[in-house]
C-alpha cells in the first residue's frame, strides 16, 4: 500500500450525516466505524458516534472524519487534520519523528484497538497530524 496524505474532518455528533452528504456530492465508498464497535469509549452517550468515517473515490479522493469525543474540545474551523497512512513502517515512523518533533504528541505512536499503530500531534507550527501505519492483514 503506498502512503497517502488526506485531510481528515472533525464533527461534534453529526460526523454520520457530513460523511453521507459528502458521499452524495463526490461518489465512491464510504465506510464508517463507531466508537462503540471498537469499545473506544465507555460514555453510553458516544457509543453511535463516528470514531472514524473514510470516503474513497474511483477517481482517487479520499475525505476521512471522525465525531470529536465529548471530552475533547470542538471548535469549528480548527475542525480538521492532515492523516498520512500506508503500511511502510519505517516511512511513516520517519515522518512521525519529524513532524513531532518541537511539537506536541497528543495520542504516542503505538498499537491501537484496531489492531495498527497510531498517533496523534500537533507540529511546531500548529498543524494537527494523524499516523497510521497499517498493522497485519488478516
Amino acid at each position: 500500500m503506498t502512503t497517502r496524505l488526506n485531510p481528515y474532518l472533525g464533527f461534534r455528533d453529526n460526523a454520520r450525516d457530513a460523511m453521507t452528504f459528502y458521499q452524495s456530492v463526490f461518489g465512491g465508498e464510504l465506510a464508517m466505524s463507531t466508537f462503540g464497535e471498537f469499545h473506544a469509549s465507555e460514555d453510553a452517550s458516544e457509543q453511535d458516534k463516528i470514531m472514524h468515517g473514510m470516503l474513497t473515490t474511483e477517481s482517487g479522493l479520499v475525505l476521512m472524519g471522525a465525531d470529536t469525543p465529548n471530552g475533547m474540545s470542538f471548535t469549528p474551523g480548527d475542525n480538521f487534520s492532515v492523516s498520512l497512512s500506508g503500511d511502510d513502517d519505517g516511512e511513516l515512523r520517519g515522518y512521525w519523528e519529524k513532524l513531532s518533533d518541537g511539537g506536541t504528541v497528543t495520542v504516542p505512536l503505538e498499537q491501537a484497538p484496531w489492531g495498527d499503530t497510531f498517533g496523534m500531534c500537533t507540529d511546531k507550527f500548529g498543524v494537527a497530524w494523524l499516523v497510521n501505519i497499517a498493522g497485519p492483514q488478516q
